[in-house]
């Protein structure tokens, strides 16, 4: 079975930015790590955490959505108005179909400081 899906990251708390970069202005969404509960991690990588709930009625872009998953001692530290309000960051496809060929190395880590006069790409 292949899932599929989407996660939209202008759900998150953000702030879209245009920065001069080696190419020219370069377009980007700067997401604060703590402000969105992301998890970073000592060998690399930040992650956010997801869980799919599945859809009363399926629809045609999906047979789930998706919401950030937090801890329980976090979620234990939220108002119920706070965790209502923990918006739908996308959502899943279950299908039959064979998944496309991708790859699965990651970006190399760029860090960038808002000093520095151009980005590295």
């Amino acid at each position: 079975m292949l899932i599929t899906g989407s996660v939209n990251l202008a759900a998150l708390t953000h702030v879209k930015m245009e920065v001069k970069g080696k190419s020219g202005q370069v377009k980007g969404v700067f997401i604060p790590l703590d402000v969105n509960k992301l998890s970073e991690h000592e060998k690399g990588g930040v992650f956010l955490n997801v869980v799919g709930f599945e859809m009363k009625e399926p629809k045609e872009y999906g047979t789930h959505i998706v919401k950030q998953s937090l801890s329980k001692e976090v979620r234990e530290k939220m108002s119920k108005e706070e965790l209502e309000a923990m918006p739908i960051l996308g959502n899943l496809k279950a299908s039959d179909s064979q998944p496309a060929a991708t790859d699965s190395n990651a970006a190399p880590e760029k860090t960038f400081t808002p000093d520095d006069e151009d980005l590295p790409f």
